[in-house]
């Protein structure tokens, strides 16, 4: 079986890439990182969701001692005016305090060693560059990007690479709005229970950060009950 390295962080997003890459037929094998967030309540939900879907999953522990984000340093204040920051069509005005500094690149760099240590061809990410919080490392340029890394940089992406195939990177969901990811997710039978998307780590999600009002749109628009709102 086709093996794959898929990013978890136990949101709806990255739930839903990690069904949709079961659905292609790749046995997955998560990376689930903490890294100094808020709470752990996300990598909890990381963990539920691997476990759910039958998949191998490990925890990865960085730290960021420089900070440089209201998700890394609990004395900056979360946004939660994500409407008004917001143009009309869709472009952020400015890139939010919960942009961690290049945090896809390193993320991306592990899974990258992984995938070719254990000989997978596919890096599964759930980044949306359409209902997301406008982070310069959610866009298809950065992925057309990094793929350049992978080509020139490793053996695995090599076009000589003894493994017989390349390593590429997907991201499925990059221009789907949150509508269709939480009807793919729904199609999929992704345990959206399990799933926190907060940047608060209370027992329920707060409803007013980014992350909230933008799985609430989704939820919205696809005419769904969010089950973390539900009795």
């Amino acid at each position: 079986m086709r093996k794959a390295v898929v990013l978890l962080s136990g949101g709806l997003d990255s739930a839903t890439t990690l069904y949709y890459a079961k659905s292609k037929g790749y046995k997955c094998h998560c990376l689930i990182f903490e890294y100094g967030q808020r709470h752990k309540k996300e990598v909890k939900s990381a963990k539920a969701v691997a476990r759910q879907a039958g998949c191998k999953s490990q925890v990865i522990k960085i730290n960021l001692p420089w900070k440089g984000s209201s998700l890394l340093d609990k004395k900056l204040e979360l946004p939660k005016d994500y409407e008004l920051r917001v143009t009309d069509y869709g472009l952020r005005k400015a890139i939010p305090s919960t942009y961690v500094p290049a945090r896809n690149i390193i993320f991306l760099s592990f899974a990258l060693s992984y995938a070719e240590a254990i000989g997978a061809e596919k890096i599964f990410i759930g980044a949306n560059a359409v209902d997301y919080s406008g982070y310069p490392d959610c866009r298809p340029e950065f992925f057309r990007a990094f793929e350049k890394v992978v080509k020139v940089g490793t053996r695995a992406g090599s076009r000589f690479s003894v493994l017989g195939s390349r390593l590429n990177i997907e991201a499925p969901l990059i221009k789907k709005s949150k509508k269709e990811i939480v009807r793919l997710a729904k199609r999929l039978k992704a345990p959206l229970e399990l799933t926190w998307s907060c940047y608060e780590g209370g027992s329920r999600p707060c409803g007013v950060c980014d992350s909230c009002a933008l799985r609430a749109k989704g939820f919205r628009a696809a005419g769904l009950e969010d089950p973390l709102y539900g009795s």
